[in-house]
């Protein structure tokens, strides 16, 4: 009898030993990959925050999703955030059940004034968005996705890349060079931030002058958009990877691709919205931009689109709120912050403490805290919210984890939930691991992204 207890015991705390994979055969895998590839084609499709709400907004139209509606509402913002609100069975005033991921991804941004001409060949000025390893982004395939706003207001959406038979690239320098310039400098720089310039051809304008591969480009970018160098001014154009989104391996287990911090997230809990019936709460699921750069601005976690869009949903489904019963209301609501955390890279084992890390291949992993330095600028979940969410996922028998982003000193990050809590609601993180996360080339595991699919309808269903 005592072996038993002993045994029964260590199978409740190896919880975070389970493996996706166990027990998945036939159908179930099917299912996996089938879903799979559905995410893929997302991901290959859509690598802006615009092109993303986008292909989100037409999804959501196609589920009856409307901007009036009695049940599904779907509300944007400035074309680069989503709201989807699906009525629930309770009461709107019993509290809300928010999935909340963000669509912007680290990238290369252009700055206003880009080209320029340098030795006979043309470039853009860039910036970068959000936390990168800079060296990263040299020598990579790139193409070119934005909105181009015009001096007589049209909107121009401009994408050049590998559909389009073209790339564009960060040169770097030879090694037969660079052991001075680069050798002995630390990885962070290596290349600066004004290096990461973007070259744009080499070809002269016929005639006389200066700056002719210059203005042989803006000969081009009129012939062929109808701009005007000052067009650029206002202009929303990023460089992003031009690799195509592949399997990895030889059991093509894993997704390869740009984006998937936090698109992943993204992706799952739209499509586990539009796979469930009627909500227990009245659910949202919100795809917020600005979170690599602090979730501020007007389409950032930190606006006050969210409250509007509530205000808006209680009008909606036939209730109106005054401030006081707002505060109420989201006092009384749930969030799961939909995003990534880092999985244990075994070629880099010292930076995690693997008791409390997260794995490729075990589920959707559940973090009770981010931020760094002591929980600096962190949410931290309460015990009651994480035995809640820790409940529901079982009685889904969802494959789930725990995990922390790094050692204590070692490193962190934050994301949308501290900006979800200070509204008084109970706030979680929950999404599945990265390997090589904020690369131009982030890995996932199928089974992983299937898990969280999972999740998050068991959370819409059960809240």
């Amino acid at each position: 009898m005592k072996d038993k207890k002993i045994a029964d015991l260590r199978e409740k705390v190896e919880y975070k030993r389970k493996k996706g994979w166990e027990g998945v055969t036939g159908k179930t895998e099917k299912k996996v990959f089938d879903f799979a590839e559905q995410y893929k084609r997302f991901l290959n499709d859509n690598k802006t925050e615009r092109e993303t709400v986008s292909y989100y907004k037409k999804r959501a139209e196609e589920h009856d999703y409307k901007e009036e509606s009695k049940s599904k509402l779907l509300l944007t913002n400035r074309g680069k955030n989503l709201m989807l609100i699906r009525k629930g069975s309770k009461p709107i005033t019993d509290g809300v059940r928010i999935i909340a991921s963000h669509v912007d991804c680290p990238r290369i941004d252009f700055k206003q004034n880009p080209l320029y001409e340098d030795t006979d060949l043309a470039f853009f000025h860039t910036h970068y968005y959000g936390g990168i390893k800079k060296y990263q982004w040299t020598n990579i395939p790139l193409e070119l996705r934005g909105t181009v706003i015009t001096k007589d207001g049209k909107r121009i959406y401009l994408k050049l890349g590998q559909d389009e038979g073209t790339i564009f690239v960060v040169p770097d320098l030879c090694p037969h060079l660079s052991r001075k310039t680069q050798g002995d400098k630390k990885a962070g720089e290596i290349i600066t931030g004004e290096n990461l310039a973007l070259l744009a051809g080499s070809m002269p304008e016929q005639g006389k002058g200066k700056a002719l591969v210059k203005l042989h480009i803006l000969k081009l970018l009129n012939e062929q958009y109808g701009i005007i160098e000052e067009d650029l001014i206002s202009s929303e154009l990023e460089a992003v990877p031009a690799m195509q989104v592949m399997d990895l391996g030889i059991d093509r287990s894993m997704i390869a691709g740009y984006g998937q911090d936090d698109r992943i997230c993204a992706f799952s809990s739209a499509e586990a919205l539009f796979d469930t019936g009627i909500p227990l709460y009245t659910t949202i699921v919100f795809l917020a931009d600005k979170e690599e750069i602090g979730s501020e601005g007007a389409t950032g976690m930190n606006s006050m689109f969210l409250i509007r869009g509530i205000y808006r949903a209680a009008a909606a489904f036939g209730t109106v709120l005054n401030e006081s019963d707002m505060l109420e209301l989201l006092s009384k609501s749930g969030a799961l912050s939909a995003d990534v955390n880092a999985a244990v890279n075994p070629l880099y084992k010292s930076v995690y403490e693997n008791d409390n890390a997260s794995f490729v291949g075990r589920g959707i992993v559940v973090t009770k805290f981010t931020g760094h330095g002591g929980k600096y600028m962190a949410n931290d979940a309460d015990a009651e919210w994480v035995s809640h969410i820790r409940r529901i996922f079982n009685e889904g028998k969802i494959v789930w984890q725990t995990g922390e982003l790094g050692k204590v000193d070692e490193g962190g990050g934050g994301t949308v939930a501290k900006f979800l809590a200070k509204y008084g609601m109970n706030v979680i993180d929950a999404g599945p691991a990265l390997l090589s996360m904020h690369s131009p080339y982030e890995v996932s595991s199928k089974i992983d992204l299937y898990e969280t699919y999972r999740a998050y309808k068991q959370f819409i269903t059960q809240g």
